[in-house]
């Protein structure tokens, strides 16, 4: 029997591939980084073919560094950076415009087009989401609409559409599909149906032809084509990151939840079988489909910009050399000094959904040094994370006994501790902190019977580290007051 199981996470900055064993445990890991391409303001890109290439790659380079073949890897799963959106040619395989971001903004004119006839919640009965820049359906129509000769080619049959799985499940396969998280990502797909709808592909002049078919997370969709190292290998999961890091969390349970800290930051809860529709500004999306059995639904808390704001701490402002020096700089000072740092670079996300708000850092006195900006920075994730799960205990009537959490930023300890401090609540850090590849892997891994069951994936989860709030509540309230005073100075930037 084969060892192991790998998983492409093909993410927002960078492309890793990683290989599992059966425990649940990283045996090799491959990564590289990939361009961020800023065209315009609140644009944001990515070379497709780049990462096409950087795919290649890593599945190489963690491949040679294991001493592992093809013949080891029993399947391998994909995850991906979700709504980021590529066309392209079905012919050539060449892309008729660069993938555009799930953080970029170009599409505001038309959200706000769609907006006039019918508001904000237009879609969210069928889709389970707000009319917002996020989602890759508005990405689709601009596409179709700026590059010249798009509407008319796709219009033939002749275009392709894809999130990142997609493509990259098309580049190794040949095969057109996606499956029921990143689907539920579209603002395309009906959540009752588990299909495109119609009605809404017409509104937004979206030929069906284009569209890949819609599969469950966790089913052979193809096996690895003649000229990668991994050539006749099963694809067999298929899950959108934050999906993917839900499953890999094993959260199998209604009421279980986890928070990922990467780019942006995203808490998913496990709701069962039933949509839940929110009335507190979270998304309602797909948690994961395993084979046949039924889709399990999960509520979502989407924020835009965190680990990317330590990203502009070092690349904008060269505050800092390395994204790992943040918790010493923040750790030079007491506290915030009175400061508070709301990026919405990229507008709010959950639970405001403001394309038009911007960033701000306000409280700004002469007292304050580069060390209470890096505070501030860290905490501003921790606050938006308190938001989202204010309005999840809300929308779900189960009150949170303590948060799982993974990503990059969950071994920084001053987050962490703050972070549990500001919800009141433990936060606890698994053993494998890769949950979002190790999800993917688990989806591939059960397809193909390498594992047996969830119950068996239960077995591999362990805990690594457990932060306890130890923070008086007179403060916390103080804090979390002032946070949401400076929330409010974002809004309405952009006229």
């Amino acid at each position: 029997m084969t060892k192991y199981v790998g998983a492409i996470d093909q993410g927002t900055t960078s492309t890793r591939f990683i290989i599992f064993d059966h425990g649940g445990n990283v045996v090799a890991v491959d990564q590289k980084e990939h361009q961020q391409i800023y065209p315009k303001p609140g644009w944001v890109e990515h070379d497709a073919l780049e990462i096409w290439a950087r795919t290649q790659e890593v599945i190489a380079g963690a491949l040679s560094k294991s001493g592992l073949s093809s013949a080891d890897i029993a399947s391998i799963g994909v995850t991906n950076q979700r709504e980021t959106t590529l066309v392209w040619d079905k012919e050539t395989g060449e892309p008729v415009y660069n993938a555009i971001v799930w953080q970029d903004t170009r599409t505001d004119a038309i959200i706000s087009k769609f907006a006039k006839t019918g508001g904000q919640d237009r879609f969210r009965k069928k889709t389970g989401l707000p009319l917002a820049t996020y989602f890759s359906g508005p990405k689709i129509k601009w596409v179709l609409d700026n590059v010249k000769g798009a509407k008319e080619r796709a219009k033939k049959g002749q275009l392709l559409f894809g999130n990142m799985d997609t493509w990259i499940i098309w580049k190794l396969t040949g095969k057109h599909v996606t499956d029921v998280t990143n689907a539920s990502r579209t603002m395309l797909m009906n959540l009752k149906t588990l299909d495109w709808d119609a009605d809404i592909l017409k509104g937004m002049g979206i030929p069906r032809s284009m569209l890949p078919e819609i599969k469950s997370s966790s089913e052979v969709y193809g096996y690895v084509a003649a000229g990668s190292p991994l050539r006749g290998v099963p694809v067999a999961g298929d899950l959108g990151d934050q999906q993917a890091a839900l499953f890999g969390q094993t959260c199998f349970k209604a009421g279980e939840a986890k928070n990922t800290y990467g780019t942006g930051c995203f808490m998913l809860m496990n709701t069962g079988k039933k949509p839940v529709q929110s009335k507190a500004g979270l998304l309602t999306t797909l948690g994961y489909k395993i084979g046949d059995a039924d889709a399990v639904y999960a509520l979502e808390g989407s924020i835009a910009i965190t680990g990317a704001l330590i990203q502009w701490l070092r690349d904008n402002l060269g505050l800092i050399q390395s994204s790992a020096e943040v918790e010493a700089l923040a750790k030079s000072v007491d506290d915030n000094g009175g400061i508070f740092f709301v990026p919405a670079f990229s507008g709010l996300y959950a639970p405001y959904w403001k394309s038009d708000a911007r960033g701000v850092i306000v409280g700004m006195t002469r007292y304050v040094n580069k060390g209470h900006i890096a505070r501030s920075a860290l905490e501003a994730t921790a606050y938006q994370t308190r938001e989202v799960l204010d309005a999840m205990e809300k929308d779900s009537g189960v009150k949170l006994r303590a948060l799982k959490v993974d990503g990059g930023m969950v071994f920084n300890e001053l987050l962490m501790q703050f972070q549990s401090d500001i919800l009141n609540v433990p936060v606890v850090r698994p053993k494998v902190a890769e949950t979002t590849a190790l999800g993917a892997a688990y989806a591939a891994g059960l397809a193909v019977g390498f594992w047996k069951d969830t119950d068996e994936l239960k077995k591999n989860w362990g805990q690594d580290k457990e932060w306890k709030p130890n923070m008086p509540a007179k403060t916390r309230a103080g804090l979390y007051s002032g946070w949401k005073k400076a929330v409010t100075r974002t809004f309405d930037w952009i006229e």
